[in-house]
């Protein structure tokens, strides 16, 4: 709703079309790169795009719990939260894709192996880490978490028939905020998007591990061509906006808004200054809570997760 029908930002697919009548109509996990600070509204919209998002799950820092308003909503709709710490986080993400096994619709699971989102800091952290694995260097991503992902296809994978590749990346240098998808403003993103069959993915963790390093070689591969051609290999599909999440929106905004403006117009007719105020204050709460949230998804404020740093402050 915010991205498409606020800020009008229209995101293009590259893909296979025969791989395009698949989407929507089967369970799938989907790994998307973290390089924006909205690349997680891109992932919704995709999911939207297809009739999945009521149905979409992800693997969520355990921070984003404690948002207002979306944090409790993602915790009620059976989000799997994780603290990032393995030895801590296994057996709850093991239960909470076992809660998705029996799910009764088609449902897209979200992961983001990078575990955080790209900065340069990071960047040169990660590429320390893979050099001293003996791993290759990646210019456009971070090395990706591995224990994460092979848990989730060990756990989904008698439930998923695919795994979604999306690397997502925006026009002419685009730098998008959610700041700015608040004030409207339009952005133009594109999603390279491959279908891999779940029986293409080693069962064994250290080969899925491998294996998963050998994907993120080939997004990377993906970005470098994109920086220099400015499209992703496959077909440009753009697909159809499904209007039922602006009528849903509109309805409630309607049933809504005519009681909160009935309860302000009365408040501030009875000039009592208690009432006033404690309107006020509930106003400030609201703003402050609508901060907190864009501040998670601010890059430079983004956690410390990944830094050289950080990991000598837990030592």
């Amino acid at each position: 709703m915010l991205l498409e029908w606020w800020s009008d930002t229209d995101c293009t697919l590259y893909t296979d079309p025969e791989n395009y009548t698949k989407y929507g109509k089967e369970n799938a996990i989907v790994v998307l790169n973290h390089n924006f600070e909205i690349d997680f509204l891109c992932g919704w919209n995709f999911c939207e795009r297809f009739g999945v998002l009521g149905s979409s799950k992800v693997l969520a820092k355990k921070e984003l719990s404690y948002v207002p308003v979306i944090g409790w909503m993602w915790y009620f709709l059976e989000i799997v939260f994780c603290k990032r710490k393995w030895e801590e986080d296994r057996e709850n993400v093991i239960q909470g894709l076992h809660n998705l096994c029996d799910y009764p619709e088609h449902f897209w699971f979200l992961i983001h192996c990078e575990g955080t989102r790209f900065t340069e800091k990071k960047h040169e952290i990660s590429m320390l880490v893979a050099e001293a694995k003996g791993l290759p260097k990646l210019k456009h991503h971070l090395l990706p978490r591995t224990k994460g992902f092979a848990v989730t296809v060990q756990s989904l994978r008698n439930v998923v028939s695919a795994v979604y590749d999306s690397t997502l990346n925006f026009r002419n240098n685009e730098n998008p905020t959610l700041v700015g998808v608040l004030n409207g403003k339009k952005y133009h993103a594109d999603l390279c998007v491959r279908r891999i069959p779940l029986e293409e993915i080693p069962e064994d963790e250290k080969e899925c591990a491998s294996w998963l390093h050998k994907l993120y070689q080939e997004k990377d591969a993906f970005q470098e061509e994109y920086y220099k051609t400015g499209i992703y290999p496959g077909t440009a599909i753009v697909p159809a906006r499904r209007p039922w999440s602006l009528i849903n929106w509109i309805i409630w905004a309607s049933l809504l808004s005519y009681p909160l403006f009935k309860v302000l117009a009365n408040m501030i007719s009875s000039g009592s200054y208690l009432t006033i105020s404690v309107f006020a204050l509930l106003m400030v709460i609201v703003s402050v809570g609508v901060r907190r949230m864009i501040k998670v998804t601010e890059i430079d404020r983004g956690s410390a997760y990944g830094n050289r740093e950080n990991k000598l402050k837990q030592k």
